[in-house]
């Protein structure tokens, strides 16, 4: 298995329509290079959405985009957005290769892209959102990997996690009634933060190394979760956005956001797998809060 030529993938960064697919034909089909193409677009796709959606909530304020480009092949795009709702927001998109899988070194050349979103929110009352999608494609295999979950930041409400639940219970369903129960399991477990013994938040959906056997319907699973997102928050940020908040109310959020960040730096995979990829540290770092104390 290999993978599209560079070419393929700079014209995805420069934003170029594909006309079409570009790939060493002797090492590569028409159709496995398609399928990187639709999965990058796909992703590009949500990337746009879920911007304008978040953009919706603020005034004038707007998501600054920036381009990089990989060491090895590839790069990404940073969004970036510091409002007046969102103190912190990034939806960001990256597509890399390189000739030795990080992590997994004895599985030679990776192909890698996805996107990943936070959010730290102004008024404490609205919690913090993380998502994020991600394939990755091996000389060995591949598989597919991602998620959402939601962490107040000391202000609790259980009819916001029954509604950001019950979304992915309803998206995952299709696919297998025991894939919610198994995805918020492995979200439990995940976002724990061990020094503190607790969860990081009030869990959701996580998957990593999945690979049913079936491409397709795998493919659509992860899509619909990409898809599924807006859903899940966007009520609950339309809820609490004008909620009253006090000094303290900042302070506690301020200390909630720490754990946040101990968890990231210490146990975070995709942390782990930007950096040992050689990936931009300005957009695996933008999933840190604006200000936290200890």
């Amino acid at each position: 298995m290999s993978f599209c030529s560079q070419a393929s993938m700079d014209l995805q960064l420069k934003s170029v329509p594909l006309k079409k697919c570009q790939f060493p034909k002797t090492t590569m089909t028409l159709k496995e290079c398609m399928k990187e193409e639709k999965m990058i677009s796909y992703l590009k796709k949500l990337q746009n959405h879920i911007t304008v959606s978040f953009e919706s909530l603020e005034k004038s304020k707007r998501f600054e985009r920036k381009l990089w480009n990989h060491v090895s092949g590839g790069g990404g795009e940073i969004r970036l957005l510091r409002g007046d709702v969102f103190e912190k927001a990034a939806v960001n998109w990256s597509g890399v290769r390189g000739k030795k899988t990080p992590i997994y070194e004895n599985e030679g050349p990776f192909f890698a892209t996805g996107i990943s979103l936070i959010t730290h929110m102004q008024n404490p009352k609205m919690p913090t959102v993380h998502m994020n999608l991600r394939f990755i494609k091996t000389k060995k295999r591949f598989w597919f990997g991602g998620g959402y979950d939601l962490t107040p930041m000391g202000f609790f409400r259980e009819e916001d996690k029954n509604h950001f639940h019950a979304i992915a219970k309803s998206t995952l369903d299709p696919f297998g009634q025991n894939l919610y129960p198994l995805f918020m399991k492995n979200a439990k477990n995940y976002f724990f933060i061990p020094h503190w013994n607790k969860e990081r938040g009030i869990g959701g959906i996580f998957f990593d190394n999945y690979n049913s056997g079936n491409f397709e319907k795998d493919f659509a699973m992860w899509k619909s979760i990409g898809t599924s997102f807006l859903k899940s928050i966007m009520p609950i940020y339309h809820k609490h956005l004008h909620a009253p908040y006090t000094k303290k109310d900042k302070t506690l959020q301020n200390q909630m956001r720490a754990h946040y960040v101990e968890f990231n730096l210490l146990y975070d995979r995709g942390t782990q797998f930007g950096f040992a990829s050689k990936g931009n540290p300005e957009a695996i770092l933008c999933s840190m809060p604006p200000t936290a104390c200890w």
